[in-house]
């Protein structure tokens, strides 16, 4: 009988728990998490704040019962490190387990930028429960809240902060918002739709000291400007967890590298979600894709390869959906221009309305979208299909709308 260890219970670990059951019942399945709550979604966080939802409702499963049904071990504890030669692994409290297989599902953790006055009190991340509650707990309706970041993440949680007539600004180092998700029309599209719903934005600069000033912070920027505000949440980026694997010969980069299979560089040890670098699908580059529909897959994957039923993942697909103040933006696979590749544009300011399709060749590679969400599916149907385009390539360039009729002349054809 095969014991199975899973480090991480967010998504990807629940994930996994569940396809290994499925794959071997008789198999022993323990699920660390580091955090005393049920496993829960941390992109919930924000529904939670608005009061769409309460705790509960970020419970990635609902039913008290569920993983003891299942027989899947839920253990709170913190791994330390993994002895790959004597299969156990170490937890904080000092304890050891032992394991045939793991899988490496940490996930990340919020980047604190070496800036003076970082760790003040009412400087806060929104990331864990906990975090939540002292979002919840610390700043008031109507106080003034300084967010720093505006990458994708940031975006998620604009709107929860805005609620309850917070007064919100946002200062982003890059050049636009969610520069890593849109191009420089995109991005601009997002600032104007945030600023024409009250929120302060400010591109191009970066957060140089915090100090306590009474009651308040005063955060100074790096053009001189200083900002008086009751709170500041930090949302400048996350980092894949993977300090404990130090001395264990897993091999590292960003996050942890993996193969098709989703092991890692020592045998029996695989890693899924946030925390693996994976082979990008289209362009063969490794990246840590961190959004949770791949974070799912690659766990699947994982799993039944940990159970000896093989499987590969065809590369990690790149795509962001997100809802900033109810504003729809989506990026899909190669978005940013690269040599050799020719683009088509829709643009319709007054509407916020944008499309931008990039090809290489006939095929349909990448493509930002504002407000167009008749065609996300569309679009990912089209590109991690590889869909060879044919005539309709010429139509898409001079008519970026005909996706759809493209889709069902070629992509359900070669389907």
């Amino acid at each position: 009988m095969l014991r199975h260890v899973i480090i991480g219970n967010g998504p990807a670990g629940v994930v996994a728990a569940e396809t290994l059951r499925r794959a071997d019942p008789q198999a022993e399945i323990t699920l660390i998490g580091d955090e005393a709550e049920p496993p829960y979604s941390r992109m919930a966080i924000p529904y939670l704040l608005t009061g769409k939802i309460g705790e509960a409702g970020t419970y990635l499963r609902k039913d008290d019962g569920h993983f003891a049904r299942l027989r899947i071990t839920l253990l709170h504890g913190r791994v330390t490190a993994i002895d790959s030669g004597r299969r156990t692994l170490a937890l904080a409290d000092g304890s050891v387990l032992a394991w045939d297989r793991v899988l490496v599902a940490t996930g990340s953790h919020p980047v604190r930028p070496p800036i003076p006055g970082i760790d003040l009190p009412r400087v806060l991340s929104c990331w864990t429960l906990a975090d939540a509650r002292a979002i919840a707990a610390s700043i008031a309706p109507g106080a003034r809240v300084l967010q720093m970041g505006a990458g994708f993440i940031g975006c998620i949680i604009l709107e929860s902060l805005a609620a309850q007539g917070r007064q919100l600004s946002v200062v982003e180092m890059g050049d636009r918002m969610v520069p890593r998700m849109m191009d420089e029309v995109a991005g601009g599209m997002i600032r104007r739709w945030c600023e024409g719903k009250g929120v302060r934005v400010r591109t191009g600069r970066r957060v140089v000291a915090i100090v306590q000033a009474g009651d308040a912070l005063l955060v100074s920027l790096d053009d001189g400007e200083a900002l008086e505000v009751d709170a500041l949440i930090n949302a400048t980026g996350v980092k894949p967890n993977i300090e404990f694997l130090a001395g264990c010969g897993v091999v590292v980069d960003t996050g942890v590298l993996v193969d098709a299979a989703m092991q890692t560089s020592v045998a029996g040890i695989f890693a899924a979600g946030d925390v693996a670098e994976a082979i990008e699908f289209g362009t063969g580059r490794r990246v840590v894709n961190a959004i949770q529909p791949d974070a799912v897959e690659q766990a699947r994957v994982a799993a039944l390869n940990m159970a000896g039923q093989p499987a590969t993942l065809p590369g990690t697909f790149v795509f962001n959906v997100l809802d900033t103040l109810g504003l729809i933006s989506a990026s899909f696979g190669q978005w940013h221009d690269a040599a050799g590749c020719e683009t088509a544009h829709l643009l319709d300011e007054a509407r916020y309305r944008y499309l931008r399709l990039v090809f290489n060749g006939d095929r349909l590679v990448g493509a930002n979208s504002i407000g167009h969400t008749e065609h996300l599916g569309v679009l990912r149907g089209l590109i991690q299909g590889r869909v060879r385009l044919g005539e309709w390539q010429a139509r898409l360039l001079a008519n970026p709308t005909l996706l759809s009729e493209a889709y069902l002349a070629r992509g359900l054809a070669a389907a």
